[in-house]
């Protein structure tokens, strides 16, 4: 039980990512609060949902209050909240821009901001943020995707310098990983489209030939993330992709 009596908030756990991290979190012995817009009745149990925007810093900042009071307190916040649009960048729109750095950009922003002071208290903690490898190299047909992502990688890099003499680690996570919105994607590509999706990621994963499966490749790694063994590691960029992406 690597997190017996931890507390933590983890953002976009209604389905995919979010929800197997909040799964894992609590089988290793930790209170978790799960947070996202909408939730199935897959994330039934123990521990408490809570409806949120994290482009919204009225209902971050309630959340997050609410949160923490039926928690008892604050261990640690994972961000997992996003959104893919695939669209050429000279035709993105201002609504596409703003929704996607909405989402991903300004959430990071709010939801670790609305953590601190909890954390703070606390006399320290873990925050977890998902960037992207989208974010350090070109990503054609994503620019926005990419534009955000890169601002996630930036803002976890500076938190991480302000915020460690408080005790407090910020990393940011870059997956290879499996989810429902990638397999919606994959389930509507043509025959041949899939034929050559599947062999670009033959030659570009070199563990697997594929994306990684969130049990068994990358909850391991955010509960030692989000465990006392990680007390040293801050403002790093933890690529988990099977060898698609590097960091440096």
């Amino acid at each position: 039980m690597q997190l017996d009596g931890k507390r933590f908030v983890v953002v976009g756990a209604g389905r995919g990512i979010g929800l197997a991290i909040a799964d894992a979190f609590v089988e290793e012995g930790a209170q978790v609060v799960r947070m996202d817009t909408e939730f199935s009745s897959q994330t039934a149990g123990p521990n408490a949902q809570v409806l949120c925007d994290v482009a919204s810093r009225t209902q971050v900042e309630t959340s997050f209050n609410q949160a923490v009071s039926e928690l008892g307190g604050l261990d640690g916040l994972v961000n997992t909240a996003g959104i893919e649009r695939r669209v050429p960048a000279a035709e993105i729109t201002h609504l596409e821009w703003d929704q996607m750095l909405d989402v991903h950009l300004r959430g990071t922003f709010l939801t670790n901001q609305a953590a601190f002071p909890h954390l703070r208290a606390q006399g320290g903690g873990r925050i977890i943020d998902f960037g992207s490898h989208a974010g350090l190299t070109p990503y054609p047909r994503g620019a926005h995707y990419s534009a955000a992502k890169g601002g996630v990688i930036a803002w976890t890099r500076s938190a991480a310098h302000e915020w460690g003499k408080f005790g407090i680690t910020v990393n940011c996570v870059l997956p290879a990983i499996r989810t429902p919105m990638y397999e919606e994607n994959v389930a509507r590509m043509s025959s041949g489209e899939r034929e050559a999706h599947d062999e670009r990621m033959q030659q570009a994963i070199a563990i697997g030939g594929r994306l990684g499966d969130a049990k068994t490749d990358l909850t391991p790694v955010l509960i030692f993330l989000a465990g006392e063994g990680s007390r040293f590691i801050t403002g790093e960029l933890i690529s988990i992709t099977g060898g698609l992406g590097s960091t440096r």
